[in-house]
């Protein structure tokens, strides 16, 4: 740990204690605090959120409803609401962080981890913090240089980077007090999540099991940074003790992963990549525990054990780290079927008992109603429909009924999943109301194809998803109307749901995929922005939609609200990026053609502001294709490579998605070189494209090149926007 600074108040006492000088007890030092702005949030204003006034955290307050009690905006008066002001932001991919708002300043995080401080009524920028993250880090970044925001805490605010690091800004000025180090750099570790701050602690946990990393929460000392406890979700696959506060935890989980397998050389995933949630009612944190790596059961512990705690919520005593309870939402799971998707408290009637739940919504389909005392499944309910690896759930044992066919390593078959990695509901919040007792669920319905490894291709490398599939032969076939079917049935909605009858109440359907997080308010309102570049507002116990504002851009991220002096705003950040614009290809459909524009979008009742005249919209012209052709056998082999080391980031079939160059109507593909220079020699290494030297030959980057000028090719000749030409 590098101490970069020490609290005003520390130095006075350290003064004191030199010069003989007597030091203020403990009540006159409390009363020495600032109590302004940051300076108020503590246990007090987290626990109940206040009285609406701030918006101190990422979920409002410790039960993460995202619920806000304002009212000023309503159902009655929303069609009203107008931009009050907005802020261009400097990066062009995905903007996923909520803001928070206390004492009028708005604090907000963009890609790359840098930092922004507003003032909430006026849209003045205060400061901006940059960390200077490495470039070359975002090709470990499985889903985009993404951040979710910070955490707030008596006068500090506190931000993970990309590259690993917890930081412990001053709020009011964005200087640095302390940085540490809470990954193995060499390692592909990444931190996209927000902190989340527990008696004078910073919870911060990571991600990277795509690439090959084991997965742990970290417990920081708010004023220091000093590690206070440590607990790994997946047993050492050394067998040695960590000298964690999971130790006694692991010792009952490691036989339920094989003896052998490629969590041995892996660590097995597990990383905790957004969801951490804090109980003040039960003094509990739960974390929401991610997936395998590989993602493959059969390779990553021989198709063995439920590997625990993979796909679990687990519960810890937030002093010690010590275990409490859990449960594993998917056992043995083998579709990156995470369970880091955002958790919400509350206490609901079922059968007449009031019940103490935490309920979520993760990527395999099924919403949870868990008991937060003692981990036992309350109720499972399909939220999308077509959920095909699972027909339901055993309440008895709290186990899914499984498909066989789902489990494609057993059979040597694929399997065409429903939902597929990229989830039925992702990271994209979701929010309570305990006035309708709804959950809003930003849901999607996108399939995708698990295939066995078929060549030394697949094996795990230093670059590149590491994820035991075979990724090449998992992307569109030369098909247009599979490409049809396939754009037609990546859709998403707004599921409201009844977690006590557990089925939905209402629903709100959209052409596509990759829509916003959501925020209820007890104005009977729910906002959601949309990936075709809407800011709506529903009525919560209905569903009408009651608002619309063109954003020209699409929104992932979810809202927040608050007052300044009275008046009562909503706070939103927009831009385009994350896992599925930047992977699924030609299925994104009418999305692909929405700009991508990063803004703060911040609106009021009456807000008169105005975004500039958007420039003209047209579609980039074809650039000319290479007249060559190559032989069939260096496409197939370009197309293998492609899969297995493009794919994630430029696009399934080198189809892009609108927010990283689109390789099929590329300049580069005719210059062999320029080529060369990039994918080989990293000539754009400090634009996060490295180079991939020490995964392929000069040779096999030009057979990348080649398939994607067939790929290209063929797409023009069949294919007009994702869909079969007529």
């Amino acid at each position: 740990m590098r101490n970069m600074g020490v609290p005003l108040l520390a130095v006075v006492l350290g003064v004191a204690g030199c010069s003989g000088a007597k030091a203020p007890d403990a009540a006159q030092a409390e009363q020495q605090v600032d109590r302004t702005g940051v300076g108020k949030v503590d246990a007090a204003l987290l626990t109940t959120g206040g009285d609406g006034s701030d918006w101190a955290m990422t979920g409002f307050n410790y039960q993460e409803q995202r619920f806000s009690p304002l009212t000023q905006v309503n159902a009655g008066n929303v069609s009203k609401l107008g931009l009050a002001w907005f802020a261009d932001m400097p990066d062009a991919r995905g903007q996923e962080a909520t803001p928070i708002v206390i004492d009028g300043k708005l604090f907000v995080t963009g890609p790359w981890s840098k930092v922004y401080a507003f003032d909430a009524a006026t849209g003045k920028k205060l400061w901006d913090y940059d960390p200077k993250v490495d470039p070359q880090k975002g090709v470990q970044a499985c889903c985009d240089v993404v951040n979710r925001g910070v955490a707030a805490w008596k006068g500090q605010l506190f931000l993970g980077t990309l590259d690993g690091r917890l930081i412990a800004l001053d709020a009011k000025t964005g200087t640095p007090n302390w940085s540490v180090q809470t990954t193995d750099n060499a390692r592909p570790y990444t931190i996209t999540g927000a902190p989340r701050v527990v008696k004078d602690m910073v919870v911060i946990g990571n991600g990277g099991a795509e690439f090959g990393v084991r997965g742990y929460v970290t417990a920081y000392d708010a004023k220091t940074g000093a590690q206070k406890w440590r607990f790994y979700t997946v047993p050492n696959p050394s067998g040695a003790k960590d000298g964690a506060a999971s130790d006694a935890a692991m010792a009952k989980v490691a036989p339920t992963w094989s003896k052998n397998g490629q969590w041995k050389q892996s660590g097995g995933g597990g990383t905790v990549w957004d969801s951490i949630v804090y109980d003040a009612e039960l003094d509990q944190l739960y974390l929401g525990v991610g997936n395998g790596s590989p993602w493959n059961h059969g390779l990553r512990s021989e198709g063995q054990g439920d590997n625990l705690f993979l796909s679990s919520i687990v519960a810890l005593k937030p002093e010690t780290g010590e275990y409490v309870w859990h449960y594993q939402e998917t056992p043995g799971e083998t579709w990156d079927f995470t369970a880091t998707q955002p958790i919400n408290l509350a206490t609901l009637t079922i059968g007449g008992q009031k019940r103490q739940v935490l309920m979520q919504a993760p990527k395999n389909g099924f919403f949870y109603v868990v008991d937060r005392t003692d981990g036992k499944l309350i109720n499972a309910g399909q939220f999308i429909p077509g959920v095909n690896w699972a027909s339901g759930y055993d309440l008895t044992t709290g186990r899914p009924i499984e498909h066989p066919e789902a489990r494609y390593y057993r059979t040597g078959k694929p399997f065409l999943a429903v939902p597929s990695a990229i989830a039925a509901h992702n990271w994209q919040p979701m929010s309570f109301s305990p006035q309708t007792g709804l959950a809003y669920i930003p849901a999607q319905s996108v399939a995708a194809a698990y295939l066995n490894p078929s060549s030394p291709l697949d094996q795990a490398k230093p670059i590149g998803f590491n994820v035991g599939q075979d990724l090449g032969n998992a992307m569109y076939p030369r098909d247009a109307a599979a490409v049809k079917a396939a754009t037609a049935g990546a859709t998403g909605s707004l599921v409201a749901w009844d977690p006590v009858a557990n089925k939905p109440r209402w629903k709100v359907d959209y052409p596509t995929p990759w829509n916003g997080g959501t925020m209820a308010t007890a104005g009977n309102l729910v906002f959601q922005g949309t990936a075709l570049g809407e800011f709506r507002a529903y009525a919560a116990d209905t569903g009408r939609q009651l608002f619309s504002f063109p954003a020209g851009t699409g929104i992932m991220a979810g809202a927040a609200t608050y007052l300044v002096n009275g008046k009562q705003y909503v706070a939103v950040l927009a831009g385009r990026g994350g896992a599925l614009p930047l992977s699924i290809g030609y299925a994104i459909g009418k999305a692909r053609d929405v700009p991508n524009r990063p803004r703060l979008l911040v609106f009021a009742l009456d807000g008169a502001a105005k975004l500039p005249p958007a420039p003209g919209a047209s579609p980039a012209a074809p650039v000319p294709l290479p007249t060559d052709i190559a032989a069939p056998q260096q496409v197939a082999q370009g197309k293998l490579l492609f899969g297995r080391y493009c794919q994630v980031c430029h696009g399934a079939s080198a189809a892009g998605g609108g927010v990283l160059p689109n390789l099929q109507n590329s300049p580069v593909l005719a210059d062999a070189d320029t080529w060369k220079s990039i994918l080989i020699d990293g000539a754009l290494k400090d634009r996060g494209m490295v180079s991939f030297a020490r995964v392929m030959t000069p040779e096999q980057a030009q057979s990348i090149r080649h398939y994607v000028i067939d790929e290209a090719r063929w797409a023009r000749a069949n294919l007009k926007d994702g869909a079969a030409k007529k």
